[in-house]
């Protein structure tokens, strides 16, 4: 039987830097920012409902999805989000089972969950285990501002609107520490798969 491993952070929490070494382990890695955008690709069923829902306006010439129009439209709009979420959540879930099967089918003994919102969207039901790649809030901001470009306010509001790292880190089964050097993330992570037990 397949271990199913939750990975989660922060955004610039470095939790994609500790996906890819568990990747470059020949982990198999089922990535909820991937199925995101899979699930509402042209011709699939979740993006016929976004249309129905907020309009053809949201949509770019070529029939894809205009992200920074439906981004703007939902920001500051709760009810406006919720129907957003009500659509893409259920089909990301579905299209990550889907794939987490495949994995188990083809022989994987450990499958790692990547979903960055794992708390925040309730899905700890979908793993065993949690790992929480955690960060201080100044390196968090720092980072954030650097890779992203954002002024402090914006970088600020966009930490704020997910659960902080430090209430993650109180539900996590291991905290990796990533304020060091990659080094020491890769330690922490080994130790884990050590404790664990997990083998790809």
């Amino acid at each position: 039987m397949a271990t199913i491993i939750g990975l989660t952070g922060g955004i610039a929490s470095g939790k994609s830097t500790v996906s890819q070494m568990l990747k470059e382990k020949g982990f198999a890695i089922v990535d909820a920012d991937v199925a995101a955008r899979a699930v509402v690709e042209p011709g699939q069923p979740a993006l016929q409902q976004i249309v129905e829902t907020f309009g053809e306006e949201i949509l770019q010439t070529d029939g894809t999805l205009d992200r920074l129009k439906l981004g703007q439209r939902i920001f500051n709009h709760e009810e406006e989000r919720k129907k957003l979420n009500d659509i893409i959540h259920p089909a990301v879930r579905q299209f990550m089972l889907a794939e987490k099967e495949e994995a188990i089918q083809a022989g994987s003994k450990t499958i790692i969950m990547d979903i960055p919102l794992l708390f925040e969207s309730q899905l700890t039901w979908m793993v065993e285990k949690v790992i929480v790649v955690y960060v201080n809030e100044e390196t968090q901001l720092h980072r954030l501002m650097a890779r992203n470009g954002f002024d402090e306010v914006t970088a600020k509001s966009r930490i704020a609107s997910q659960l902080s790292l430090r209430d993650k880190a109180t539900q996590a089964d291991a905290v990796i520490n990533n304020n060091g050097t990659m080094e020491e993330t890769k330690k922490q992570l080994e130790q884990i798969l050590i404790d664990w037990q997990l083998e790809p």
